[in-house]
């Protein structure tokens, strides 16, 4: 058989339902090949990056890889931004890019650029196929790559003549990834550590999630009384009126969590990415760290590691709760958790009227109130993430996507479709800027395409917000961040989707309602700030 014919076989073994992409000459017979298969559905989008912004939102939401398609040149830098943001936030993806035949390998031809070198550094791994009776064992191997903690991107580049030349061998079998857990010796130091602190205050991130073991983590929670803060990407895992939840820390200003965590004796990091917020901003004190990852703790001189418990971290926090932790129920002083839930404006419902003003924190807590408790939320970069990141409290692990390693803005229309890809009985919901909106509109024709049904909601301030804010605190003006926008509305009725637009509280709701009692379309309402 072709080569195309067994990568397609390969993706079939791995699980793969669905690849987003654009053709081009040098992958021609990889889409030929695609439409025969019964099993994987090829969407055709309108910008790479999008593509690779759907297979990253996909896999979060799926739990395996997804899977994005370019052609070599300007199709493969293209995806370069969407693959860097997996990498960075621990998404599996899995890049196939086209590339020239490699008799054109050489200093200089058309369109062909050293693909394997630029995406090196942000991936995993980056292959590219030589020898087309490799193809099997670097597939393979890419998917092994990517989903394995801790997750990311791996590249894999297909030269025009590879495709079409013939194998004979099959896709390898696809085996369980392996599990670490730690030594009993290393639980025993970490229950010594445990026992023989006063204060422990837990600092939880994404790898709880990934590792679906949030069960887990709120029994440990339960038993030790001590209070829990989550980075932006681990949103959901204790409910709103947990007594240990102190709600979100890693912001650059109005931190309101590091007074808690400066009165702590211990902190017990589970699962927190370095990528989110590094511990000089969290621990300027130096606290000692007992550091519950899959992966082992990074050298930092402002993580200074007491005990570590290497391994899987579902299975991890079983073991902890096994071991009979023992209560270390304290709270920080001058009602921080109160304090915290005043300054990030958590459950404080106000009922929208006709006159008042669109605030974005109140339409979160709209958003809040009215959505189904399995609601996915995307946020887009911007001057409301750190809103959402503050304020907005859903009511389930996972169902809050927020780019927060390369932190890209542009995410939030394209992960729309993967969210809906992945989860297609969800309500989904995107919250982003005029900026980044216009960035992958194009993919709302991708959407209404395929029949997907989701919400976007565009703030129209006509401005780079957060760069507003931070120029005129440096430099009292600002200059090159402000612009004028299109009509939202109209540009949503020529893609012949449902333009709705809010200048006030009430009338925002309204739109969100009667976005939720509708079941087919997609909606565009543009926030007017």
């Amino acid at each position: 058989m072709k080569a195309a014919d067994l990568l397609v076989k390969c993706l079939e073994n791995e699980g793969v339902e669905v690849i987003f992409g654009i053709a081009g000459k040098e992958i021609l017979e990889l889409v030929n090949s695609l439409a025969k298969s019964t099993q994987i559905q090829f969407v055709p989008v309108r910008h790479e990056q999008g593509a690779a912004f759907m297979a990253d939102v996909y896999g979060r939401l799926a739990g395996k890889a997804g899977v994005c398609l370019s052609t070599l040149g300007p199709g493969a830098t293209n995806l370069l931004t969407g693959v860097s943001s997996a990498q960075l936030d621990h998404s599996p993806l899995i890049a196939l890019i086209g590339q020239a035949d490699v008799s054109r390998h050489r200093a200089e031809s058309h369109q062909y650029i050293n693909i394997p070198n630029v995406f090196e550094p942000v991936t995993k791994g980056s292959t590219q196929i030589v020898d087309p009776q490799t193809l099997a064992t670097a597939i393979r191997k890419s998917f092994k790559l990517a989903t394995i903690e801790k997750p990311g991107a791996a590249a894999v580049i297909l030269p025009e003549n590879v495709l079409s030349e013939v194998v004979t061998n099959p896709p390898l079998e696809v085996t369980p990834l392996p599990e670490s857990v730690p030594t009993g010796d290393a639980v025993k130091t970490a229950m010594y550590l445990i026992e023989s602190c006063k204060r422990p205050f837990l600092l939880v991130g994404n790898g709880v999630v990934r590792a679906d073991a949030v069960g887990e983590l709120r029994t440990l929670v339960d038993t030790l009384q001590s209070p829990v803060s989550h980075s932006f990407m681990a949103k959901g895992i204790l409910e709103t009126s947990h007594p240990q939840n102190y709600f979100t820390f890693g912001f650059s200003e109005k931190d309101e969590v590091l007074p808690g965590i400066q009165e702590a004796d211990l902190l017990i990091a589970i699962g927190h990415d370095f990528v989110e917020k590094l511990p000089s901003h969290w621990n300027k004190g130096k606290l000692p760290v007992l550091h519950i990852d899959s992966m082992p703790a990074e050298t930092n001189e402002f993580y200074p590691v007491a005990a570590e418990l290497v391994g899987n971290i579902k299975i991890t926090l079983q073991l902890l709760n096994q071991s009979g932790l023992p209560a270390k129920s304290w709270k920080p002083a001058g009602n921080l958790r109160e304090v915290i839930m005043k300054a990030y404006q958590v459950n404080q419902q106000k009922t929208p009227s006709s006159h008042d003003p669109v605030k974005i924190e109140y339409v979160l807590q709209i958003i809040q109130r009215l959505s189904p408790d399995d609601a996915i939320l995307i946020s887009d970069v911007g001057a409301h993430k750190i809103s959402i990141a503050r304020t907005y409290q859903p009511k389930l692990p996972n169902r809050t996507i927020i780019s927060n390693g390369l932190a890209t803005m542009g995410i939030a229309i394209p992960g729309c479709l993967g969210a809906k890809l992945a989860c297609p009985d969800s309500t989904v919901v995107a919250i982003t800027g005029d900026g980044g909106a216009l960035m992958n509109f194009a993919e709302i024709e991708t959407a209404s395409r395929l029949g997907l049904s989701f919400l976007i909601i565009v703030i129209n301030d006509s401005m780079l917000k957060l760069e507003v804010k931070q120029m005129e605190k440096k430099f009292g003006e600002t200059h090159g961040v402000t612009f004028q926008n299109p009509d939202f509305v109209k540009m949503a009725d020529s893609y012949d989707i449902t333009g709705k637009r809010a200048a006030t509280l009430g009338e925002f709701e309204m739109a969100f309602q009667e976005f939720l009692s509708s079941s087919d379309g997609i909606t565009l309402i543009e926030l007017v700030m």
